[in-house]
């Protein structure tokens, strides 16, 4: 991260008026035939001392089979810290578009459970960009941290692609890896997903990005159907694993192919113990029932 201080936000960022931002940014690049910059911005951007909504974390808790309880979900955290990491996607000298990005990977890793009642600080930047072969990729990384000692408490590393996108002085010969052959398994459970799953997951997020919300609204992003959030269903991965018995995990998972909404998705979960028989890892694969094709996969497990 650049050694300048942060851009201190007084508040929480609105995403609907980011995305609103980001449109209107995209159609003046247009015009221009160019984009704003070739490298990413300095710096970051934080909001301090934010507290989540009770009724927010339940409705969150409910929707994503989480157990009710005042602990706040690992998936909870990055919805919370997400507004604070697009205003960053969002700057005027931000290279890439926001408006169709995919969300690749994500890597989180919890110190301690985080109690409701916390005061928190979310610090936010973008690093590490670089070529893809279907585009440009790049990092995008929250921290969150005790408003009271400033300890760290949650941190997530969030991989985008901007697909197409092709800038000058970015290596178009690197390339992620290609993924793995796959044959699914018996499913240990099967989602049934409808068609406002998108809506109900913005509702609680608050990431109203239009790819998720109806048909038309994908369409016009270039998508036949709107598509579930990616962060939705890994958190839902996150809350079949069951309670984590760990005081610090690290939890990661890889997104392959979207989910057309209304879908069913088949889940498989396997675990592994420790020698003494104490939770270590679960594993979790995610895929289509009917073309067996892989939606997404992850791991949690004891930091």
């Amino acid at each position: 991260m650049s050694p300048e201080p942060p851009l201190i936000l007084g508040e929480l960022p609105s995403l609907p008026k980011l995305y609103v931002n980001a449109a209107a940014m995209a159609a003046r690049r247009r015009v221009l035939g160019s984009h704003a910059a070739n490298m990413l911005p300095q710096g970051s951007h934080e909001v301090r001392g934010i507290r989540a909504d009770v009724e927010n974390l339940t409705a969150y808790q409910h929707l994503i089979g989480e157990t009710a309880s005042d602990v706040l979900p690992a998936g909870f955290i990055h919805a919370l810290a997400f507004p604070v990491a697009m205003s960053v996607l969002n700057r005027d000298d931000f290279p890439l578009p926001l408006l169709g990005m995919i969300h690749l990977k994500n890597r989180v890793e919890q110190f301690r459970p985080v109690q409701f009642s916390e005061a928190l600080d979310i610090q936010c930047w973008a690093e590490d960009m670089r070529g893809h072969r279907a585009g440009t990729q790049l990092d995008v990384v929250a921290e969150v941290r005790s408003s009271g000692d400033g300890k760290l408490l949650w941190r997530g590393v969030s991989n985008y692609l901007a697909k197409g996108v092709f800038l000058p002085g970015v290596d178009k010969a690197a390339t992620a890896g290609v993924p793995t052959e796959f044959t699914a398994p018996l499913p240990t459970a099967v989602w049934q997903l409808g068609v406002d799953t998108g809506r109900l997951y913005a509702a609680v997020s608050g990431d109203f990005n239009p790819i998720h919300l109806s048909v038309l609204s994908a369409k016009a992003l270039g998508l036949p159907r709107s598509i579930a959030h990616g962060m939705y269903l890994a958190s839902r991965a996150l809350a079949d694993v069951g309670s984590v018995k760990s005081e610090a995990f690290g939890w990661d998972v890889t997104f392959e192919a979207p989910v057309f909404l209304p879908a069913r998705v088949a889940l498989e979960i396997s675990t592994a113990q420790s020698s003494s028989g104490a939770w270590q890892r679960s594993d979790y694969v995610a895929w289509n029932p009917r073309s067996g094709r892989r939606h997404f996969s992850g791991s949690v497990a004891t930091l």
